[in-house]
């Protein structure tokens, strides 16, 4: 029979500290089967981190699957740091771990960021890479930053006017700017309301209803900073992606077979964005959820995800 949901919470069987260089730290771990089909799960963001919900997209029976936080991010030292971190130093990172675990190579599973990061290693690494299983894209355009920053007042009038208003009124009209100075300054009195707010907004608009506890998430101080910080920190150096960007560098790739899982109603990253990968990449399939947003947890989008992640082991 299909599993229609997540798995039980399991608990990792290993986990550790990986130095990559200026001063950099990444938290790993695997949990599932030490002898299965490896998979690497990719966290949002950038800054986000990863946590034990995570793990239960996988049948741990099959899977051996490895999470780690980012540069900066989640458990990684140290927090919320943006020195020399950049999309190629994070590209670079996973085939660290890659070779410090002993894998040929991989599945890979990320949303919203951590589609962008998973397409920009494939890239780099195509014959690293078995399948892809990506949500929510974002390829990091132009016009995806200004749907965040501007658009989103559209369809979240309230939640953006919440946003705008923690800025001086006479720096509302480039928030990313402003965000940079308040984020970037050394004063938690500063900084630390500044996170809070960027990511509240986040937290709102992620989901299709109002989900008071997926917002909590993004309130705890910790992750806040993680967040916010790095997250404008890649917004305003554009990603560190190539100029042609992410779907002018398909061709490598084009033979991975993968699927796109989309919700109709994202408001993070709107389905435009999926729509013009699945049509850059023949090996990819385009699964709508018509009745979601952005966020993985979301009933449609995780039991789409775990529904696929079953199909390809078949």
């Amino acid at each position: 029979m299909p599993r229609h949901d997540l798995f039980a919470d399991i608990a990792p069987y290993e986990s550790g500290y990986l130095p990559v260089g200026d001063g950099h730290e990444l938290y790993w771990e695997q949990a599932g089967n030490p002898a299965g089909r490896p998979v690497l799960f990719l966290h949002g963001g950038p800054g986000a981190g990863s946590g034990a919900v995570h793990r239960r997209f996988f049948d741990p029976t099959y899977w051996r699957v490895v999470l780690f936080d980012q540069r900066g991010a989640g458990r990684s030292r140290p927090h919320a740091s943006v020195t020399a971190n950049t999309t190629p130093h994070l590209v670079q990172d996973i085939e660290y771990l890659r070779a410090a675990l002993g894998i040929t190579d991989w599945v890979l599973f990320g949303g919203s960021w951590g589609s962008t990061l998973a397409l920009s290693y494939a890239q780099a690494h195509p014959g690293r890479v078995q399948a892809m299983i990506l949500r929510g894209i974002f390829l990091g355009r132009p016009s995806e930053l200004d749907w965040f920053f501007h658009g989103l007042a559209q369809v979240f009038p309230d939640a953006h006017a919440a946003f705008l208003s923690h800025l001086p009124a006479q720096e509302r009209d480039d928030p990313l700017s402003a965000y940079c100075r308040l984020l970037f300054d050394p004063d938690p009195a500063i900084h630390l309301p500044a996170a809070r707010a960027w990511s509240h907004y986040e937290g709102t608009c992620s989901t299709l209803i109002p989900a008071p506890i997926a917002i909590a998430g993004f309130a705890r101080d910790r992750a806040v900073i993680g967040l916010a910080r790095i997250e404008a920190h890649y917004f305003r150096n554009h990603l560190f992606l190539p100029p042609e960007g992410l779907l002018g560098r398909m061709e490598p790739i084009a033979h991975i077979p993968g699927v796109i899982v989309q919700g109709r109603y994202d408001m993070i990253c709107p389905c435009t964005s999926a729509w013009d990968l699945a049509h850059a990449w023949p090996g990819a399939t385009l699964s709508l959820v018509p009745d979601a947003g952005h966020s993985a947890l979301e009933p449609g989008i995780r039991r789409r995800l775990v529904t696929c992640m079953e199909e390809l082991r078949a």
